[in-house]
């Protein structure tokens, strides 16, 4: 009651008119315990009611709505009251009487109680709205626009409107409370300059805000999310908001965040180890399902061993309840979280089952995706599962949605297109984007892969389907004449169908508008060259050179994703020094602000290259850092984090044989060593082939080592050692068997001892390199494969590298010629 009496304190002041009669009629309705009270009131009043006291009264039930859990359940209730209509019609006279804060509030207030679709009050106060537009303060206006919103009204000419006086009105604008809503609203109409100026504004206001605001915080970051931009200096700003709050952010509130989080790929791991705590604390008090599926949700992922089989246990318990969308969420967090747990999967696919007819084409594509990923088999649920999806490629018209449901048919057991289907891809391929079209390939690939008869009139369509496919994605490509929407469309592409018939001409646009990669681009640009293997060195000069020049203006944790291309391709640019110096001082001075995977993952990638900053390597190599690593390994999937411990170990031994002066310990031999316990590997056909004739050049197995493990556990394909004179020397009874374990000692980083050679003897590390260790254009070697041969010559090894291309070419077709190579490489020599 204080809260309801604080409120209108407010509005009685600036509400003049009416006085003596408002006044009682508003202090009798705060006194109101509940909506009987209330409805009792305006039942006796209705004569005389003001329009003020029907907007208090629309307030009133709405803050007894929000006192109450059984949110809709209760709003149903209030519209069965008698006189609820009686308020309605109340509203709908009183609108010309209303001033603009008043007439937006009782709009805000009746869409509350979920009225129809088109309920007359709505419809009559939205126009009424739309008339008094360019009136509105700030305050009224970012209210109207969240009730526009609240009707999916995003692409409206009215949100049209409200967009253009924020447009013309930005510079005025000094509330940013205010300005995050109508951020959030008018997010689908903007422009990426207008985009650019909002953000620009958020900026310039941020430290207008109080340091609780977490909605305003919350609203900047979805306002982000809406518009697909990962502006690191805004979010880092209210991640701070955010930890600063935690103890009093709701689990709706963490739910939304981490949802945010995800989609823009920003990792705070302070926030999701806080998040992960409170979280924790909250499973006692959940329990009731709705409040339990979206903490399933929200913690599942991230939780420990116990609290997964306490969060399992518990939904399962609930599992009966669950709503079409609860079981869905639920399924799609039990991927997330790797379950194996046969008998929740086994309970939620049944649901899943029962309301398979109420899920759009999205959601059928995820929970497909997510059964097969669960190992979950059902040919009944398939079946019906196939039947909805060809039921919807029947009757759908639209690009994406065509392309979701062919994929999710491709990736189905036993699953197969028929020539209708194949006729209603082919009719919308004009209209296609390179997402559907890449969507479309990948389906058709898998058919052509998995289908037996390769020579039926099926499989004929399909290929020729696919042709189509790269026509058009190949016409596509060249009339675009804009790097930026081409990024849109170039981002998420993968798979063999870009890269087979695509990545030529996707090079050749890239280049053709490379004057357009600047600061703000120049990360999305490089990583997605380093995702191709296509090394072209005329995009990466042009990416160094923006570097060099807006380095001011490119956000630390970009880094990475700007080094990727060079580190992978092993690449110099021409201005390599001040390229790299350049980047490694503006990591420098933020060095405790990036988190421990991506320091790592930096580490790693200019080691490939062959630098080794001591600010970064020192911020690496200490225990409190590893803790912390550590302890954020545990938040990680699995396939991750056993990335970022492989990233740790392949860095720390790089410093150990590059960089020994720095006498960082070298720490990953049980890491090793269980890791080549778990990678036992066998000889491909080429290996086998060079293994045997390697006996025979030089004079039997015994002279040969196979898969033989290095200190600091480089494996190499074969070893041999020739003497003085270059006679191979025998191992005798030392050999290592393939897949056996060999012992290893070693005395410094730049020895090898155990089997001292004789003087003037040399130690031979012949490899043999697949497609995996070149460029994909051009026969160049890649950074691991460069810094691999750095390391063994630094082992002491004499390196002879085989790749693919040599030893599969025409020359080397027969045994004779392949021998006469061998020895050439070894001895120098043709035939013996």
């Amino acid at each position: 009651m204080l809260r309801l009496r604080a409120i209108y304190t407010c509005s009685w002041r600036v509400f003049q008119f009416r006085t003596c009669s408002c006044k009682p009629l508003i202090s009798q309705m705060i006194k109101c315990t509940d909506e009987e009270q209330a409805f009792e009131l305006i039942k006796k009043n209705k004569a005389t009611f003001s329009e003020k006291q029907v907007e208090c009264a629309f307030n009133i039930l709405w803050q007894f709505q929000q006192q109450r859990t059984s949110f809709l359940k209760n709003v149903d209730c209030i519209r069965d009251y008698p006189h609820f209509l009686t308020l309605h019609n109340l509203a709908t006279s009183q609108i010309e009487f209303m001033d603009d804060d008043t007439l937006v509030n009782v709009l805000y207030f009746i869409q509350q109680c979920a009225p129809e679709a088109h309920d007359l009050l709505v419809e009559a106060l939205v126009i009424e709205s739309w008339r008094r537009l360019e009136r509105f303060d700030i305050n009224v206006l970012s209210k109207f626009s969240s009730c526009l919103a609240n009707q999916h009204l995003y692409y409206s000419p009215l949100m049209g409107k409200i967009a253009d006086i924020v447009h013309r009105n930005l510079e005025t604008i000094d509330d940013l409370r205010s300005l995050s809503v109508l951020m959030v609203s008018i997010s689908s109409l903007t422009s990426q300059r207008f985009q650019q100026q909002l953000v620009n504004k958020t900026e310039h206001l941020f430290d207008t805000i109080d340091s609780s605001q977490v909605n305003v915080a919350r609203r900047i970051v979805q306002f982000l999310r809406n518009i697909k931009y990962s502006y690191y200096p805004l979010l880092e700003r209210c991640n701070k908001v955010f930890l600063s709050n935690m103890n009093h952010l709701d689990l709706d509130s963490i739910s939304k965040i981490l949802s945010l989080y995800h989609f823009l790929q920003f990792h705070s791991f302070e926030f999701v180890k806080m998040a992960k705590k409170r979280l924790t604390e909250m499973i006692p008090l959940f329990d009731h399902l709705d409040g339990f599926v979206k903490l399933f949700v929200a913690l599942g992922p991230m939780a420990g061993p116990e609290e997964k089989k306490q969060l399992k246990s518990t939904i399962l318990l609930m599992s009966e309840e669950l709503t079409s969308q609860q079981a869905l969420a639920v399924m799609s967090a039990m991927e997330e979280m790797e379950s194996r747990n046969s008998h929740l999967i086994k309970k939620i696919a049944s649901i899943l089952h029962k309301h398979l007819d109420d899920y759009k084409p999205f959601e059928l594509l995820k929970i497909t995706q997510t059964l097969i990923f669960l190992h979950f088999q059902s040919k009944e649920l398939f079946v019906k599962l196939r039947e909805l999806l060809l039921r919807y490629l029947k009757i759908s018209v639209i690009p994406s949605e065509i392309a979701i449901l062919v994929y999710a048919l491709s990736i189905l057991p036993s699953s197969n297109l028929g020539e209708v289907e194949i006729s209603q891809i082919e009719a919308v391929l004009p209209q296609c984007d390179l997402n559907d079209l890449n969507g479309f390939a990948t389906s058709v690939l898998r058919w052509i892969q998995y289908d037996r008869k390769y020579l039926d009139s099926t499989t004929g369509k399909q290929l020729k389907l696919l042709q189509k496919l790269d026509h058009y994605g190949l016409q596509r490509l060249r009339k675009c004449n804009s790097l930026n929407l081409l990024w849109k469309e170039l981002k998420s592409l993968k798979g063999d169908w870009f890269t087979e018939s695509l990545l030529e001409e996707t090079v050749a646009t890239l280049l053709r508008l490379m004057d357009e990669i600047n600061s703000k681009n120049v990360a999305e640009i490089a990583s997605f060259i380093s995702r191709t293997n296509y090394l072209n060195t005329l995009l990466l000069d042009r990416i160094a050179s923006v570097v060099v020049q807006q380095i001011e203006k490119i956000h630390p944790f970009e880094i990475l994703g700007i080094i990727l291309p060079f580190s992978a391709l092993n690449y110099d640019p021409p201005q390599n020094d001040e390229f790299f110096r350049i980047c490694i001082q503006h990591l420098n001075s933020y060095l405790s602000g990036l988190e421990p995977p991506m320091l790592v993952f930096l580490g790693f990638s200019l080691a490939a290259l062959g630098y080794f900053p001591e600010d970064l390597l020192k911020a690496i190599f200490n225990i409190k850092f590893l803790s912390k690593l550590d302890s954020q390994l545990e938040l990680l999937c699995s396939s991750l984090n056993r990335r970022v411990q492989f990233r740790l170990m392949e860095l720390n031994r790089a410093v150990c044989l590059e960089c020994p002066e720095y006498q960082i310990p070298w720490f990953h031999d049980r890491f090793c060593q269980q890791q080549y316990n778990k990678d036992i590997g066998s000889m491909n056909g080429a290996q086998k082939q060079i293994y045997k004739m390697l006996a025979e050049v030089l004079g039997g197995y015994n002279c040969v080592k196979a898969s033989v493990l290095t200190p600091y556990y480089h494996r190499i394909d074969f070893e041999c050692v020739l003497d003085k004179k270059k006679k191979p020397l025998p191992y005798g009874s030392h050999n290592t068997t393939l897949g056996k374990l060999p012992e290893m000692h070693w005395e410094s980083n730049t020895q090898i001892t155990g089997s001292r050679l004789p003087p003037g003897a040399e130690r031979i590390a012949l490899q043999f390199l697949d497609s995996r260790a070149f460029c994909r254009n051009i026969p160049h070697l890649k950074g691991k494969s460069a810094m691999k041969k750095r390391h063994l010559e630094i082992l002491g090894y004499h390196i002879i590298q085989i790749p693919h291309f040599e030893w599969n070419c025409m020359a080397l077709s027969t045994k004779e010629a392949r021998m006469d190579y061998l020895r050439e490489r070894i001895f120098g020599e043709g035939k013996s």
